[in-house]
């Protein structure tokens, strides 16, 4: 019988959806802010997100980068679409506070996009899309639906905490419970907001690396519609499509994608891999509101995504990777249910809600004697939360919350049992925190604390402070030091490799940042340098070199055997060269070391992260009528294994897209991605996509 490692078991392709190989809208938080105040057309209109027409891209891209918006709009803490009450024409970011606060306030490195810029960069997958923004990088497992891991500033993939529609997702029954980016598409999506650095106060357990915030667009105040249909290389094809409206005091909006493709393969061919790996993607979502009155109202909120994928894997005859005829399916349901109040005048807002999340996961190989099921996943998240927002001036804001939540999973690998498999577990947290903001004249300074009671480990303390120095027209300079925690999985804990007394994985971070708006707005600089200092982080331990509990856990074990340090800078730079043309761009240089006291890799680097990375874009707008870009983004060398043995070389990647705008609500579009065909892996042995070519429509009112 063949055995397998925790990590083959389960690292399989999770969720199914198709990949691109590189993105193609690569600018920053301030870019993007700034880019996005040229015009209120590319602001979406009655929460309707549709594809960027040219016309309001090309204003945007070749207006003056000191304009201001004439509008501001955002989402609060909890994903509501709410209307900030701030006086001023920048940019207003929820994510860093779980409140609207304008960004020269925000002390923490906070990226924003926005549905326009969203929409414009064509991707279908939230993963290549957020690999344009500094600090973050992917890895993915072949092909479309295979796993899929997001490093922010080179932390863990689980160590990053995912929000759709401020519904916190991850899978208690994953190896290290966290969030696989492999079958999350665009979609619907309004509005992204990430939070670089270790941010537990407010949002507890994995946010060490930073915090992704996905915001679906919002119930519609007014009719609204829209249908895509898209096709191209690897037989591939998506529909996309959308219907909102108002009726009295509610609102809705209701939203699917299907999505399928023939694949590639997933054993790279430049080892010797043929099978092509095929995949389909359903999801739908959907928000409701109804307003008891000016003050009070209920927010309804449900996503949905089911989706199976084949993929190649190690159950080959020989025991070696190569082509497979393994699948997968999996299904995820998220819902959301709240109240939103105000008193005192409107100073004093409250959220009440439940959150429920459940994850299903199987794995099949054909090829074995039944059982064919090699694993599956069960998962549960169950959620309640209070927060208040109490704002009594206008230089100072209090926000505070009371959570809890009970975690569930049941898992197995039945056709490799020789005895009891079944494993279930659950956990319980709850926790309480606090965040204080004052502002005064150019001066914004802010400070949290939090407690966290888990089950298992018992509590858990952490606390966070930011400072930002408004300098005028966008300039600013910011500070931030923060403190992260992540629970250990439940697999960690109970799974026949688990470990009931594994301590919390803990982190200290801070970084700083300018950010200068020279020659009258028209050009943008901003550097930012940054520090992690990560312990107790849980790794497993493989008895393959004698250990003392390897005797009664033979096949390997869970513990906090490691340290690892992460430290870097992060550089952006945007310009408007011409009437026609600008160009945006941005760096990350990240060391990230293993500093496990006494340990073979102490000292390595940590694998699959690059120590650099390179966005940079051009886009040129002929027209009123039309848009183009070339886009590129770098990978430098990095390794595929903790010992730095297998390296993997460094890659550019170039796109190349366009629209065309036939009527106000007809609209053509296409790209080549990967234009020069370019061989490139993101993980050692595994296939990516070569070149290829899409075309689409979309017809909206």
């Amino acid at each position: 019988m063949l055995f397998r490692a925790p990590w083959q078991t389960i690292a399989s392709p999770w969720l199914s959806r198709w990949s691109r190989t590189s993105v193609v809208f690569d600018v920053t938080s301030e870019t993007l802010n700034t880019l996005d105040r040229h015009s209120p057309a590319i602001r979406p209109t009655s929460g309707r997100p549709s594809r960027l027409i040219p016309t309001a891209i090309c204003l945007a891209l070749t207006a003056p980068l000191a304009a201001l918006p004439r509008a501001v709009h955002a989402a609060d803490g909890d994903g509501a679409d709410i209307d900030t009450a701030h006086d001023t024409s920048e940019e207003v970011v929820v994510v860093a506070n779980r409140a609207p606060l304008p960004l020269s306030q925000v002390g923490s490195s906070v990226t924003v996009l926005t549905a326009a810029q969203i929409k414009d960069s064509q991707q279908v997958f939230i993963a290549d899309l957020l690999a344009m923004t500094p600090g973050i990088n992917y890895s993915r497992s072949g092909g479309v639906g295979t796993v899929t891991q997001l490093n922010i500033r080179g932390a863990e993939t689980d160590q990053t905490l995912v929000l759709i529609d401020g519904v916190q997702i991850n899978d208690p029954s994953a190896p290290g419970g966290g969030f696989d980016f492999a079958n999350l598409l665009t979609g619907d999506t309004a509005r992204i907001e990430i939070l670089r650095g270790a941010h537990s106060t407010l949002y507890g357990s994995q946010a060490i690396g930073g915090v992704v915030s996905i915001t679906t667009a919002p119930p519609a105040s007014e009719p609204s519609a829209a249908l895509s249909v898209e096709g191209g290389s690897h037989r591939s094809g998506l529909v996309t499509g959308s219907v909102g409206s108002a009726v009295g005091a509610s609102t809705f909006r209701l939203a699917g994608q299907h999505f399928q493709t023939g694949g590639i393969a997933d054993f790279d061919p430049a080892f010797g891999g043929t099978r092509l790996n095929g995949n389909h993607n359903n999801s739908v979502s959907g928000r409701y509101g109804y307003a008891f009155s000016p003050d009070w109202s209920l927010d309804l909120r449900g996503f949905y995504t089911q989706s199976r994928t084949e993929f190649d894997g190690y159950d080959t005859p020989t025991g070696a990777f190569g082509d497979d005829s393994e699948y997968g399916t999996s299904a995820q349901a998220i819902g959301y249910a709240g109240v939103n109040g105000a008193t005192a005048g409107g100073t004093l807002k409250h959220r009440l809600d439940a959150q429920f999340t459940e994850t299903n996961r199987h794995n099949y190989d054909p090829a074995l004697r039944a059982p064919t099921e090699t694993f599956y996943g069960i998962s549960r998240n169950r959620r309640a939360e209070y927060q208040g927002t109490f704002t009594p001036d206008p230089t100072s804001q209090w926000v505070y919350g009371l959570q809890a939540e009970r975690a569930t999973m049941s898992t197995d690998t039945p056709a490799y049992d020789t005895g009891p498999g079944l494993v279930r577990a659950e956990a319980g947290t709850r926790s309480a925190y606090t965040e204080y903001t004052f502002h005064r004249a150019a001066l914004t300074v802010t400070a949290g604390a939090r407690r966290d009671r888990h089950d298992t480990f018992g509590t858990h303390t952490t606390g966070q402070a930011a400072v930002a120095w408004a300098l005028g027209e966008g300039s600013a300079l910011r500070a931030s030091v923060g403190q992260g925690f992540k629970a250990p999985a439940l697999y960690q804990l109970y799974s026949p490799y688990g470990t009931t007394t594994l301590r919390p994985e803990t982190a200290n971070s801070w970084d700083a940042g300018l950010t200068l708006h020279p020659l009258g707005g028209r050009l943008l600089v901003a550097a930012t340098v940054f520090h992690r200092d990560s312990h107790d982080l849980i790794g497993f331990v493989d008895c393959s070199t004698p250990q003392p509990r390897c005797v009664t856990s033979p096949q390997g074990y869970y513990d906090n055997t490691t340290r690892a340090v992460a430290r870097g800078a992060e550089l952006e730079a945007a310009a408007t060269l011409t009437s026609t043309l600008s160009v945006a761009a941005n760096s990350t240089l990240t060391d990230n070391r293993d500093r496990s006291p006494g340990a073979a890799t102490d000292g390595k680097e940590l694998f699959r992260r690059p120590r650099v990375l390179a966005n940079l874009t051009l886009i040129y707008c002929p027209s009123s009528s039309l848009t183009a870009s070339l886009a590129a983004r770098y990978a430098g060398a990095t390794y595929d294994d903790p010992a730095n043995a297998i390296r993997l070389s460094p890659y550019t990647v170039m796109d190349l897209r366009a629209a065309y705008n036939l009527t106000p609500h007809w609209l053509v579009y296409g790209r080549v991605e990967n234009l020069a065909d370019r061989h490139y892996e993101t993980a050692y042995q595994y296939g990516t996509y070569r070149r290829g070519g899409y075309l689409g429509i979309e017809a909206r009112l």
